[in-house]
């Protein structure tokens, strides 16, 4: 009996394209009028899950804009967008958003966008950037923990 098993990528790979797909979600969000805050940022140092790749400003929101940015090597139509935000996704990114928040006691408006790049490196005029806005992961009532301390 065989057993086909995907072929295992190279994790050096991914984190090449990832940290390309950060710098390509950066410049696309400072031609658009955001003030890059910071990149990759833990605020709760004990738990390495908790990180955002951008914390932006917005000038005509107003508000803080948390970034999480996700980098697939191709689209596909038949793909959901959000594919890769699931629900334990949601909740770390809560955690980190209100953790940071905490940590530099923001009381303006904030919200949580994710950038999709569809690209790779090697392809550079082949680059697709989708901006979903507003994702919802602020949902109901929760009982807030202050992740610093």
């Amino acid at each position: 009996m065989f057993l086909l098993r995907k072929k295992a990528r190279n994790p050096n790979v991914s984190v090449v394209n990832g940290r390309w797909g950060e710098d390509v979600a950066v410049k696309f969000l400072e031609r658009r009028g955001y003030k890059i805050l910071e990149r990759n940022v833990r605020p709760y140092k004990k738990d390495e899950r908790l990180e955002i790749d951008i914390v932006a400003y917005s000038e005509e929101a107003r508000a803080i804009v948390f970034v999480e940015v996700k980098q697939h090597s191709k689209h596909s139509e038949y793909e959901r967008r959000l594919r890769s935000i699931d629900r334990r996704k949601r909740l770390l990114m809560r955690r980190v958003c209100k953790a940071w928040i905490l940590v530099h006691k923001w009381t303006g408006s904030y919200r949580f966008d994710v950038i999709e790049v569809f690209g790779t490196p090697e392809a550079k005029n082949e680059v697709e950037i989708d901006h979903i806005e507003r994702v919802d992961i602020f949902v109901g009532r929760e009982k807030y923990v202050n992740w610093c301390e």
